[in-house]
């Protein structure tokens, strides 16, 4: 509004310098202006619109064109026809082509009645001016709202732009926390399943078999250390902001065989059956695949009973690999021994689904218990 009142103020000072000089210079026997108590209220009041015509651009700009009408009838200056010209350009730069078309037309009509009738000898030219002032209005009214809708469409894809960035940062965000979660429960699932079960073995031996519960208590410090290195391994990655730091090697298909023997060493007798060449699989799917396994068998452990085997079978089928893990555990007996959990079936699901398998888990029908996962990958 302070430009338009500069502006409303320009057209306005243009008037007074024209009454001011006519009052000064009119000779004997001409008509005298009209006084001062008419003109001046009637000048403030033709380019007063203007000021609000950014607010209120359509009231503003019939304003302009019936004062405008009263303005020019009584010859005081050029306002009405500056201000006419301006309430154009607003209309087509901030309303639209119909408000000014509407306007434009009204505006014509007036025009065309008024000229010939107050200028009888010079009204064809009056009206090439008028109509040519009326033609630029109009172009720079397209021109500016052209502008001005490229402007609001940049912003408009702009804010579109930061708001998809701020949407994958906060997937991205999802999605590692739920890498991250599942790396920690299997890490820490399986590792304290085999402590709890190796401690309730060696509470019931320390009296009656001093040497089986001295290695089941070896057995657990030793699946504590490797916990805790696992551990340290997921914190340093979490911590390190270098992205070529020391890092170690994630378990995969070839580390099966370790981890069926350390299994064994805790008392779940385990066979592992692997058909086809599984060494060269991706890293991705040969994490996944050891996550499942170690998670099934962790579930064994916890909920499967003594006397209890299992069966892991692994076998790769083109760019497919099934998994089958089976025990033969009394399903009554299917409890947690100390440890709170329920994630577990989670997580594996998580896991087959990243690469676009399938996992399922559940009672065999003679007793037992089955997961069986299906994982593709391409052989790109």
């Amino acid at each position: 509004m302070v430009g338009d009142t500069l502006l409303a103020a320009v057209i306005a000072s243009f008037d007074l310098l024209i009454f001011v000089a006519r009052a000064a210079v009119t000779p004997a026997g001409e008509p005298a202006p009209e006084p001062w108590y008419i003109t001046l209220p009637l000048i403030v009041a033709v380019v007063l619109p203007i000021v609000f015509r950014r607010k209120y651009p359509i009231t503003a700009a019939y304003l302009t064109l019936g004062l405008g009408v009263v303005h020019s009838l009584l010859e005081i200056g050029v306002a009405s026809m500056f201000t006419a010209c301006i309430a154009l350009y607003t209309l087509v730069a901030y309303v639209g082509r119909r408000s000014a078309l509407l306007f434009l037309a009204v505006n014509e009509v007036v025009t065309l009645v008024q000229t010939p009738w107050q200028f009888p000898e010079q009204w064809v030219i009056t009206l090439i001016v008028v109509n040519l002032s009326l033609a630029f209005s109009w172009a720079l009214g397209e021109f500016v709202g052209a502008r001005r809708a490229y402007q609001a469409e940049l912003e408009q894809r702009l804010r579109l732009l930061e708001t998809e960035r701020d949407q994958q940062a906060r997937i991205a965000v999802a999605e590692e926390r739920a890498r991250i979660a599942r790396e920690l429960h299997d890490v820490v699932a399986h590792a304290v399943s085999v402590m709890v079960v190796q401690a309730d073995g060696a509470a019931y031996a320390v009296r009656s078999q001093p040497d089986l519960a001295e290695r089941a208590v070896n057995t657990i410090a030793s699946t504590g250390r490797d916990a805790l290195t696992e551990l340290r391994r997921l914190l340093g990655v979490l911590r390190s902001e270098d992205a070529g730091g020391e890092r170690t090697p994630q378990p995969g298909t070839r580390s099966l065989s370790e981890l069926a023997a350390r299994v064994r060493a805790v008392g779940l007798p385990v066979q592992l059956d692997i058909v086809g060449n599984v060494d060269d699989l991706p890293a991705g799917v040969g994490l996944g695949i050891y996550r499942i396994v170690q998670e099934a068998l962790t579930n064994s452990l916890k909920h499967a009973g003594p006397g209890t085997a299992a069966t892991v079978r692994v076998a790769r089928t083109g760019d497919r690999v099934d998994l089958s893990i089976v025990d033969n555990g009394r399903r009554s007996s299917r409890s947690l021994v100390g440890v709170s959990g329920g994630n577990g079936l989670i997580g594996m699901r998580e896991r087959a689904l990243v690469f676009g398998g399938t996992l399922a888990a559940g009672p065999r029908a003679g007793g037992g218990w089955e997961v069986t996962a299906s994982l593709p990958f391409g052989s790109g």
